[in-house]
């Protein structure tokens, strides 16, 4: 009983001090000894490899797909041509084995490699039909905003040179006679009186004379005026608004020339000759022009 009591007694001083006292000899009996309470703890074991590689190979599998769909739906929604009459990415053979891997997970895991390395090909397959999908849609798209970019300034330019020669005819002292039209204006349906683009080069050619001008001017304006608008008296630039066989911008300039200016060739060419003589002096120069910066 002195034993038990003397267990106890150290005990409890190990608990309320912390420390425990000088151990007193005994000779009779030895104290017995305390030990903490052990804990069992439940350790789950790894995934096999060939389990993980399974699994991330499918994550592969469906982000192969998911890019496959975006860059499809892209190329349908840019509206560009991208070079290629059937711009899509087979993804059967991917869908396919990446189905036989997710039915294989419940097999022994011997099978998982084979079917697991089959996906992992399917979807680098897929993957580079869409590198090269996406490649030529950014492309065919660059070449569209260049395209773009070369009308607009086109156009500004164009509008700049005509803002330009309008204010060097504002400029100018309001009695004195335009060097850029005609001594008189032509008469409603002047001309030929045909509004072909055949009977447009005729009433041109016969105009040449009037501003001193020999025939080898006729092939320059021909080249020039079939450029611009295919000498159809109705062109119109929808972009910059400019009208008729001569490009007038705006087309109503050409009433100067006569109130039928919008529908009758023979009045356009009239006032095209004339714009023609006052600014380059004659057609070649201004098809030289044309041809150096791309407008006249």
């Amino acid at each position: 009983m002195a034993a038990g009591g003397l267990a106890l007694g150290v005990f409890a001083a190990t608990v309320l001090t912390g420390t425990a006292p000088a151990p007193q000899e005994d000779t009779a009996q030895a104290a017995p000894s305390f030990a903490l309470a052990s804990y069992q703890v439940t350790v789950q074991p790894a995934e096999p490899q060939e389990v993980l590689d399974a699994r991330a190979a499918l994550t592969t599998a469906e982000t192969a797909l998911a890019e496959a769909a975006t860059v499809t739906n892209d190329i349908a929604a840019s509206g560009v041509d991208i070079g290629e009459p059937a711009p899509t990415v087979d993804t059967a053979a991917l869908e396919s084995a990446a189905q036989r891997l997710t039915d294989a997970q419940a097999l022994p895991i011997p099978l998982l490699p084979h079917v697991t390395d089959e996906v992992t090909l399917h979807a680098a397959t897929v993957d580079t039909r869409v590198d090269q999908l996406r490649g030529s849609l950014d492309g065919a798209l660059a070449r569209k905003a260049e395209a773009e970019a070369a009308e607009k300034a086109r156009v500004e330019a164009e509008a700049a040179a005509a803002a330009a020669a309008e204010e060097a005819a504002a400029a100018q002292p309001a009695a004195a006679p335009s060097a850029a039209l005609p001594a008189a204006p032509l008469p409603a349906g002047g001309g030929s009186g045909d509004n072909s683009p055949a009977g447009a080069q005729a009433t041109a050619r016969g105009m040449l004379g009037g501003f001193g001008w020999g025939d080898d001017q006729f092939g320059c304006l021909v080249s020039l005026w079939q450029k611009e608008s295919g000498w159809n008296y109705q062109a119109q630039n929808r972009s910059s608004g400019a009208y008729g066989i001569p490009q007038a911008l705006p087309g109503s300039k050409m009433a100067s020339a006569g109130a039928d200016w919008a529908t009758n060739a023979g009045t356009q060419v009239a006032w095209g000759l004339g714009y023609i003589s006052g600014r380059y002096g004659s057609p070649c120069g201004a098809w030289s022009h044309s041809q150096s910066v791309g407008w006249y």
